[in-house]
């Protein structure tokens, strides 16, 4: 991606948004609408105090409900104004949308099977892992190219995507996307822009970064 490798240290940290009924539910949500619980609203304003305290530059989202009012916790905190689009919605996934993980192996278990083992699969007919990094991927990168030096861009989005999405900017074969563990309700990851591009510097975070102190900086 353009700019990753100018050594001007910026960060781009991927906050997934906060609970919601059917993530309880461990109903498969994708580009389904569906609002936070209280407790996500309670869990977006509690990353959003720790967040804020990172002086973000730029706040973008998913548009999807669950990212917007997430993001808008962060917004409160700290006056910036949240981008909304499209491309950072979770991944379309056709057929699966609104069962249960229980409901997805009895009736597509074979495609689950598939999917489990790195194949490129349309679940339910919808998007493959790499649709959703061709159209995410870009959205990221072109805020960040945005950011001053040593700059923060906060992206507010959903697990799958953030986990595309992270394996998109680092080079990663999408075989290999999966080795990236999924991300708790309002966790977050963060890349950090090093000299030979974006490293992953934290990943399923509820604290604040400490710095690394060794040999490994």
């Amino acid at each position: 991606m353009n700019g990753t490798s100018s050594g001007r240290g910026r960060k781009i940290v991927l906050w997934r948004h906060g609970q919601t009924a059917w993530n309880l539910e461990r109903r498969f949500q994708g580009t389904t609408d569906i609002e936070l619980t209280e407790t996500g609203r309670s869990q977006a304003r509690r990353a959003a105090r720790l967040l804020g305290a990172l002086e973000p530059d730029a706040i973008i989202a998913s548009d999807l409900v669950r990212a917007r009012d997430t993001a808008a916790e962060l917004a409160a905190v700290t006056g910036l104004e949240v981008t909304a689009d499209p491309g950072l919605r979770e991944t379309y996934a056709g057929s699966w949308q609104g069962l249960t993980h229980e409901e997805i192996l009895e009736r597509h278990g074979e495609q689950y099977a598939a999917w489990k083992r790195g194949e490129p699969v349309r679940r339910g007919g919808g998007e493959l892992e790499t649709d959703v990094a061709d159209r995410a991927a870009p959205v990221v990168a072109r805020h960040a190219d945005k950011l001053p030096e040593r700059g923060t861009l906060v992206v507010v989005s959903h697990g799958g995507t953030i986990r595309t999405t992270i394996g998109r900017l680092l080079g990663l074969d999408s075989r290999h996307w999966e080795a990236l563990g999924g991300l708790s309700n309002c966790c977050w990851s963060v890349l950090g822009e090093g000299a030979r591009g974006w490293r992953l510097l934290e990943h399923n975070a509820g604290t604040l970064p400490e710095p690394v102190l060794g040999d490994d900086d």
